[in-house]
């Protein structure tokens, strides 16, 4: 029987994590949308496309949450975009009671799914998620880190000049402007970047790679980023259905590593059939330990705010 995967929200960031998942082939698809016609219309018009790919992927799109039972992915995307001038936190009361309506909704057709968090602040909106259906932890878990990593990768690889095959960028921590990118352990063909970039261009790749969802909004002045974003999360649901133990920075719910609890929070965890398999753990800085920390404060108070 082959796998199915549910998209809340059929907005551009939902509508191209479908695109970027129907040409993987491994499941079949349903958009869900609060405005009449907007999921059904995308759903066919994607469903059209995949004669021209020779794809046999079934998409169907809907306002019933009924359309997602038996689903084995509920990624959630909906809630309000960003405007410029705006940061994640922003969006947080408007939108956490968006996606506190989605998980419900989704949960009771689908209570054995793994669900992918991308609505913003996500790492607040996956913490109220894993509250709100009451699933183990590890089913529940957010895209953030694997996003900003290609970020900071895309930087890099036009500043060296090299492949974006031969770049490999970490970045820990919330998803916001306190995110943590380890320049010491990122690398280009095994070489530290801070050993390959001068100490000012590469803090310029950082502070580049912490603005750089702001920078796309800023730039479009209606709606966010929804092209990294989508083929990010497709990459997470591929290695889900696949089993394929990848690791990968994402936010996932921390019991004391890096010395934070009770918190879902940006870092490496392994991911598979069942969620969040483990965490691994970098060797950090004095100076990362200490940013990590803030960044976590930051998630934390955000956390606090919904009373949940």
């Amino acid at each position: 029987m082959r796998s199915k995967v549910s998209i809340i929200g059929a907005g551009m960031t939902g509508a191209t994590t479908a695109h970027w998942l129907a040409q993987l082939e491994i499941a079949d698809i349903v958009l869900i949308d609060v405005v009449e016609g907007l999921a059904q219309g995308k759903a066919l018009d994607l469903q059209q496309a995949m004669p021209v790919l020779g794809k046999d992927v079934k998409i169907q799109g809907g306002t019933d949450y009924a359309l997602t039972a038996n689903s084995d992915v509920i990624v959630i995307t909906a809630g309000l975009p960003r405007k410029p001038g705006m940061s994640r936190d922003d969006l947080l009361m408007a939108n956490a009671e968006i996606v506190r309506q989605a998980a419900i909704n989704t949960l009771q057709y689908s209570p054995q799914a793994i669900y992918i968090i991308l609505t913003n602040p996500l790492d607040v909106m996956t913490y109220l998620t894993w509250k709100v259906t009451g699933l183990p932890a590890a089913r529940v878990f957010g895209q953030a880190g694997i996003l900003d990593s290609t970020r900071m990768a895309t930087f890099v690889a036009e500043e060296l000049g090299v492949s974006v095959e031969n770049v490999h960028c970490y970045v820990l921590g919330g998803h916001g402007d306190e995110m943590v990118p380890l320049v010491h352990i990122s690398n280009v063909a095994g070489v530290p970047l801070d050993h390959m970039i001068p100490a000012d261009k590469l803090a310029a790749i950082v502070e580049r790679t912490r603005k750089g969802g702001g920078e796309i909004v800023s730039l479009l002045k209606m709606g966010s980023a929804f092209y990294a974003p989508g083929v990010a999360v497709a990459k997470m649901v591929e290695a889900v259905l696949r089993d394929k133990h990848l690791i990968a920075p994402l936010s996932a719910y921390l019991q004391g590593e890096y010395g934070l609890s009770g918190i879902y929070f940006g870092v490496p965890a392994q991911i598979g059939r069942n969620g969040v398999e483990k965490i691994l753990e970098y060797p950090l800085t004095e100076n990362e330990q200490a940013a990590l920390r803030k960044s976590a404060a930051n998630v934390a108070e955000n956390i606090a705010k919904l009373n949940l």
